[in-house]
């Protein structure tokens, strides 16, 4: 890139950069509002909220992409004609290709890296934060464990809780399993979740266990330490259910039975693929819609809120009826062509109107014969 080019690009990328990081934290905060249930209803550390808000991120930065570098790029080169300098290079004898081509390698990085987060990073964050919040929802400590209330367990479990404090420590336990005819108790003053050879425990210290034996007569021990297995209330025949979302495009485009059993049907599936490899194709379009906006038509010295009002109007168009086609596909397979053909049809129309003469520049028909002729 010449040295005019390199100014282009950093006053055009930084912006783009800006307005992606913008989004992206507007989507974070409104995931980690959604999360709190994590921590308020589950239990859970506020790093485990943090991890589950982050790994939304992937999926959300394929969506807010294209709209970053639309809103980006009309930011920067409404500045750039603003000032005049767009007019001063072109003046310069820069040529509308050179001058666009800075734009135009923004537009491809951006369209790479939504590829890259498409096709690897996403499913890659889905699946763990599937597998995350499997986690939470199937926690032992945070279903037996509710401060200062009876919590009724699997299998004649109940557990007691004074107080939880932060570090996980539990302060005055009770527990109440009852087996058939038998009930066992035990009370400590202290324990705490572990895990002793891959099996959950809890380990309960300073504390107390009481049972009736068979002919009636009280049994009590008190201990120091104590370890109760929880492996016989932790079974469960739930499994992780993955979306169209959490799977890779391999498995998107070859699914096996039990993927077509759990996920969704075959039309569902290869919509999302061909939305994936379709997806970036947008931000493609977003800046040939930005700089026809802008760049594509004669200097105006009252602004372009009407041109930029138009390349939003047709930009959300666009983009709703990619959704649209998106949602279509999956019941007519033919139609994941058109998630192709739409922002490339968008997109070359774009071009082609930034690259055509304005009308004030074009030569009456009488004086282009006589500038043949005389030529």
């Amino acid at each position: 890139m010449t040295l005019i080019q390199s100014y282009l690009f950093r006053q055009i990328g930084l912006p783009v950069l800006a307005a992606v990081g913008a989004l992206c934290g507007i989507g974070l905060l409104s995931q980690s509002l959604d999360q709190l249930e994590v921590i308020v209803e589950r239990g859970q550390s506020v790093w485990v909220m943090a991890k589950l808000t982050l790994l939304a991120l992937p999926q959300l930065v394929a969506v807010i992409l294209p709209i970053g570098v639309f809103v980006g790029a009309l930011i920067a080169l409404t500045r750039l004609q603003r000032e005049q300098e767009l007019t001063a290079m072109s003046a310069g004898g820069l040529s509308r290709w050179r001058m666009i081509r800075p734009a135009a390698r923004i537009a491809l990085i951006a369209a790479a890296l939504g590829l890259l987060i498409g096709v690897l990073i996403q499913p890659m964050a889905q699946r763990e934060a599937r597998a995350q919040a499997f986690a939470v929802r199937t926690d032992l400590a945070a279903l037996l464990v509710e401060e200062g209330r009876f919590v009724q367990g699997p299998n004649g479990l109940t557990v007691y809780v004074q107080q939880v404090e932060q570090n996980g420590l539990l302060k005055n336990l009770f527990v109440y399993l009852e087996d058939g005819d038998r009930v066992t108790t035990w009370d400590a003053a202290e324990a705490r979740f572990s895990r002793i050879d891959g099996e959950p425990y809890l380990t309960m210290r300073g504390g107390s266990w009481q049972r009736f034996s068979n002919n009636g007569v009280l049994e009590y021990l008190s201990f120091d330490g104590y370890n109760f297995p929880l492996a016989r209330f932790t079974e469960t025949d739930e499994r992780i259910r993955y979306k169209p979302a959490d799977l890779y495009l391999t498995q998107l485009f070859n699914p096996s039975p039990a993927t077509l059993d759990r996920v969704g049907s075959r039309g569902e599936l290869a919509a999302e693929a061909h939305s994936r490899l379709a997806g970036p194709l947008y931000a493609l379009m977003a800046m040939a819609l930005a700089l026809n906006a802008i760049v594509g038509g004669a200097f105006s010295r009252t602004g372009y809120a009407l041109r930029i009002a138009k390349a939003s109007g047709l930009f959300l168009a666009l983009r709703i009826a990619g959704y649209g086609l998106v949602a279509a596909s999956t019941w007519n397979p033919w139609l994941n062509l058109l998630q192709y053909l739409l922002p490339l049809a968008a997109t070359a129309l774009a071009m082609r109107m930034l690259f055509r003469v304005p009308r004030s520049r074009r030569l009456p028909p009488v004086l282009a014969r006589l500038k043949t002729r005389t030529a």
